[in-house]
Order: structure tokens, then C-alpha cells, then sequence
């Protein structure tokens, strides 16, 4: 792998400040990544320039992602089948349930939401397409890591790793992850109650591609007012049936066992 290139990585630093929606000054940008002012100033105004940024209106001397950004987004997306067809599937789970679903991706130790589908409840969980999660808090995340090899695992925990810790119910031990992993990796199902949010408790399934890997994981996340024994049971066997259909549309057959 070549050396990467320091004025790229600062661009793409200073790209990644925006991708919670925010917009942000050059003196801000200058304090979150620590640059130098005249380095800041040069890069905004070239990624100005190319449109990968663009000013805001009504907010002088603020800036926001461009254009350019868009249309790459576009054409990522067309070519992103597991978004396009997990929206499509994430809907139908939801109309069958009436709760949020969710379809998300690992990247290193956190997951990504590809898609989702919002309940109609008037009580229900609040997130979106992008957001990422550290995945040991989270249903989707523990699927993925279950999922994952021996040596692919230990190289995003090594053992003395301190685990981030979102309520007090989450994992922060690698020792304690490993163990609760071999659980889901068992069972073929992961869940979490109140591990992301003290509020929500989430159940989650594998989606497999046409070479029958994991490349995916697809969950129902419900308010705990609403998780009882008898709904975590009826929003498991529809999560896997929703995983099992995502999976379907990615080209996963099922092997069938000999007669």
C-alpha cells in the first residue's frame, strides 16, 4: 500500500466534520482538527471550489457539504444494491410489525445504518441512515462480530482494549464480549436491551450474499415499554424472516440438507 498523502487526508478530515448535518466555520474547523489557519482556509476554499463544499446564504461564513458530494452519493448508492434493497425490504417488516427496522453494516468497530424504516408509534426509537454505532452496544453490531473469523475479531479487540460504554448496561470487557458472542453466534440471533440507548431493546438477523456471506445484519428496535417476552419472540421470528428475504433478493440460497 502506497504512502498516503498528507494534504488528502486533511481534505477528507475536514469532509468527515460534516457528516452529522452541521454546518461549521473555518475557525471551527481549524480547533476540531487542530490545523494550522492559512491550511484550513486553502483547503475550504479549493474544496469551495471543486463543490465539495459550498457557503451557507443566510449564514455567513459558514459552510456545508456541495453538491459534488451529492452526486457522488448517487452514484454510490445505484450501485449499492444491500441500500436499495434493504429499504425496500426494511419497509415491508415494518408494515408487518409497526416498529423501527433497521439494515446496517460493520466498518472496523462500529456499524453503519444502510436503511431504515421508521414505526408509526407515537413512542418509538429516533435515528437514522449514517449513523454509526460502536457495534458491541448494539444487536446488529454483536450479529456482525459474532459473525466475523478468530483472527479478524481479535484484530479490532485486542484483549487489553477498554470498550466504550453507552448506558450502563453495555459490554465493556473484550473477555465479556467473546463470551456473549459465542452465544449469538450459536443462536444465530443477537439482541440488546437498553446497551445503545436505556430506553430501547433491539433483536437482530444475519443477511447473507450470493456466496452466502455475512454482509449485513437487519433489526427491529422497539421501545422497552413494549419488549416483553411474548413480543421478543414474535419481533425475532420477524426479524428473521426479514433477513431471510433481504437475503433472497441478494442472491442467498439456502442449502437445502440431503434427503
Amino acid at each position: 500500500m502506497g504512502r498516503a498523502v498528507p494534504a488528502v487526508v486533511r481534505a477528507l478530515d475536514i469532509l468527515e466534520l460534516f457528516l452529522d448535518g452541521e454546518t461549521l466555520t473555518a475557525p471551527e474547523i481549524t480547533a476540531r482538527l487542530g490545523l494550522p489557519r492559512t491550511t484550513v482556509h486553502e483547503l475550504v476554499h479549493t474544496l469551495c471550489d471543486r463543490h465539495y463544499l459550498s457557503t451557507v446564504p443566510d449564514r455567513p461564513g459558514h459552510f456545508r457539504l456541495g453538491m459534488r458530494v451529492f452526486q457522488l452519493g448517487g452514484v454510490f448508492a445505484g450501485q449499492l444494491d444491500l441500500a436499495r434493497e434493504g429499504q425496500a425490504v426494511a419497509s415491508e417488516v415494518a408494515a408487518r410489525c409497526d416498529e423501527t427496522v433497521h439494515v446496517a453494516v460493520l466498518e472496523g468497530t462500529e456499524v453503519v445504518y444502510v436503511a431504515k424504516v421508521d414505526s408509526t408509534q407515537p413512542v418509538r426509537m429516533v435515528s437514522a441512515v449514517g449513523r454509526r454505532l460502536p457495534a458491541h452496544c448494539t444487536a446488529v453490531g454483536k450479529l456482525l462480530l459474532a459473525m466475523l473469523p478468530a483472527d479478524a475479531f481479535s484484530a479490532r479487540y485486542p484483549s487489553r482494549a477498554a470498550l466504550t460504554a453507552m448506558t450502563p448496561n453495555s459490554i465493556t470487557s473484550v473477555a465479556a464480549l467473546g463470551r456473549h458472542l459465542a452465544t449469538v453466534r450459536a443462536d444465530g440471533i443477537a439482541y440488546e436491551r437498553c446497551e445503545s440507548n436505556d430506553a430501547v431493546a433491539c433483536v437482530a438477523a444475519p443477511v447473507r450474499d450470493h456466496e452466502g456471506e455475512v454482509v449485513a445484519a437487519m433489526s427491529v428496535s422497539v421501545p422497552v415499554l413494549r419488549w416483553t417476552d411474548e413480543s421478543a419472540a414474535t419481533l425475532t421470528a420477524v426479524v428473521r424472516d426479514g433477513a431471510d428475504a433481504l437475503s433472497a433478493r441478494l442472491g442467498h440460497r439456502p442449502t437445502r440438507p440431503r434427503a
